[in-house]
């Protein structure tokens, strides 16, 4: 049993918590939120009165946060973990950020003592809570293998990327391959409508070819042929369109930096760009098929 403090008990954050818990490890967690707290403490997380307090005599300490910008606010702050726990704690940081911030994080966790991994991951809630994540990471090897275990108690596959800010790096760039993927299917099954074809008729044809890809055959954007697919929940989110909007961001700021040229990823960042704009930002990315039907004159049929 490892006694794991846990930051950030979101959509994301509580099922893989409670996952450590039933992999019979001692966690206690913090949020601000005093509704994720009461459904951690629903879960068997033990809550703390602040990260800090999570973090002291904690042998591993977690988080899931929103940006980058609280990332470092949450290791480097005032009464942060990092002046809190205990020298060699394990630092895993499953935020999805920018690789800078990410590096910054792993800088200061190394001057404070501790081993530091980015672990960013791709599975969404479903994923978090059947305990089937795939983790992207940035770590040495000696902090990997540390981290490993615990990573195992919350995902399926644990893919050691590189040194610090590898996890971070493919997790943009797999986030990018999904936006522009989930608009090339979403564009399919619109112009499929309006050529006449049904759904399943489309479904069954590409998924069966040359146009297979996850976008389509585990995420489905119409109702019918994939039954866990949003679509058949009003596109209730799995993974929220706001943040495939940040991720989007992210891999155009990287791109940037990098020198790269990523043309579909800039489309896609602009068509979801006004998604969210027009109301989608707390639909499933997937529901974008529905931005795409109004946008050319087109109806659900």
């Amino acid at each position: 049993m490892t006694k794991i403090a846990f930051i950030g008990l979101g959509n994301m954050g509580l099922p893989m918590a409670a996952n450590l818990v039933r992999a019979g490890h001692d966690v206690s967690g913090f949020d601000f939120s005093a509704a994720a707290l009461q459904r951690a403490w629903e879960a068997g997380i033990a809550g703390a009165e602040s990260g800090a307090s999570a973090a002291k005599g904690a042998e591993v300490v977690l988080t899931m946060l929103p940006m980058g910008k609280h990332l470092i606010e949450a290791y480097t702050g005032d009464n942060g973990l990092l002046a809190a726990a205990n020298p060699k704690t394990l630092f895993i940081d499953c935020s999805t950020v920018d690789i800078e911030s990410a590096h910054v994080a792993h800088e200061a966790a190394a001057k404070a003592g501790m081993l530091s991994v980015d672990a960013p991951v791709s599975g969404g809630v479903g994923g978090a809570t059947a305990g089937t994540l795939t983790f992207m990471v940035g770590a040495l090897d000696d902090a990997f293998n540390a981290a490993k275990p615990v990573l195992a108690a919350m995902g399926k596959k644990i893919v050691h990327c590189g040194d610090a800010g590898a996890g971070q790096a493919a997790k943009i760039c797999n986030n990018m391959i999904l936006g522009v993927s989930m608009i090339a299917v979403s564009e399919a099954f619109v112009l499929g409508e309006k050529l006449g074809l049904s759904h399943r008729a489309l479904f069954d044809v590409a998924s069966n070819s040359s146009g297979q890809c996850w976008s389509l055959t585990s995420y489905c954007p119409v109702p019918g042929p994939v039954a866990t697919s949003p679509a058949n929940n009003s596109f209730k989110p799995g993974f929220a369109a706001a943040l495939m909007l940040k991720d989007l961001k992210l891999s155009q700021a990287a791109a940037e930096n990098a020198g790269a040229t990523t043309a579909l990823g800039l489309h896609a960042t602009r068509i979801f760009d006004a998604f969210v704009a027009a109301g989608g930002a707390d639909k499933d990315f997937s529901g974008v098929i529905e931005f795409l039907r109004a946008a050319h004159g087109g109806s659900r049929p």
